[in-house]
């Protein structure tokens, strides 16, 4: 099990390390997210308010803590006790719902994602002496198209977004086969590795039996001939018992081999017993 394990984190690092399946966002609070980093300059030092503490609002807000290293993130929520478990969990400002225009003028990056039926910011209640860029991530829209009357404003809807992950999940199927290749590389290279961990013991049983033979063998000549190099004759021995036993060990790593039946026709053969299977 433990090798299975280990096998399974080298094959995701690999995949990681050698194919682009994990580049990109995939979800709309994480393309969010990166569509901020990337479009706003030092986005650390921004003030960024997140409207709606939902599902997205609060994963998209995790994604800003994780990824923009933000400490000037505001929530604020029509039901403050929401936005307060997730400000005490992030260590965020949650702010009165009744505060929303205020807040609204000091922010650079307005994240909505709230679940009003109709929009709840406009140009009317956006007062700016400085650009601001508004993600609506709300169904149905909540940020009205007009805020893009006033100068400095960008805004960026949740069906782009999403356009921005539909395009990272085809980029990442071009990736598949060779993530599928290099599990199937790993996959084997495990199948190999339980295959010879079922005959190691035999394997083993059968260096020990040749090495008994080998070291009678050598007491026998050494006491036989005067002038015999015991030393040598060891380092030959060796050898030559290193070379039967691989032998053995390739016949049984062979996909063609009946291993269970080798098993048993090695250790009558040798009339050995592996102590463990």
């Amino acid at each position: 099990m433990d090798r299975l394990i280990n096998a399974v984190i080298q094959a995701s690092k690999k995949i990681k390390n050698e194919t682009e399946i994990s580049t990109g966002a995939t979800s709309v609070s994480f393309a969010s997210v990166q569509y901020i980093i990337k479009n706003v300059e030092d986005i650390g030092k921004k003030n960024i308010l997140l409207f709606g503490t939902g599902k997205i609002g609060h994963n998209t807000c995790e994604n800003l803590v994780k990824h923009t290293k933000n400490e000037h993130i505001t929530l604020i929520n029509r039901t403050k006790d929401k936005a307060e478990k997730l400000a005490t969990k992030l260590n965020l400002i949650v702010k009165d719902y009744s505060e929303l225009h205020l807040e609204l003028q000091k922010a650079d990056v307005v994240i909505v994602a709230t679940g009003a039926q109709n929009p709840t910011i406009d140009k009317a209640i956006l007062n700016l002496k400085k650009p601001m860029l508004i993600l609506d991530l709300s169904i149905p829209k909540n940020v009205n198209e007009n805020v893009q009357d006033l100068d400095g404003v960008s805004l960026v809807h949740m069906d782009y977004l999403s356009q921005l992950t539909d395009e990272t999940l085809e980029n990442r199927k071009l990736h598949i086969p060779a993530a599928e290749a290099i599990i199937e590389e790993i996959k084997e290279e495990f199948i190999a590795w339980t295959k010879a961990r079922k005959f190691a013991p035999t394997i083993h049983a059968l260096k020990e039996k040749l090495n008994a033979i080998k070291a009678s063998e050598l007491d026998f000549q050494s006491k036989k001939l005067a002038d015999f190099n015991e030393e040598q004759a060891e380092i030959i021995s060796a050898r030559i018992i290193q070379k039967i036993t691989t032998h053995f060990a390739n016949h049984l790593k062979d996909s063609n081999t009946m291993v269970d039946e080798s098993i048993e026709w090695i250790e009558k053969v040798f009339q050995i017993e592996a102590t463990s299977k």
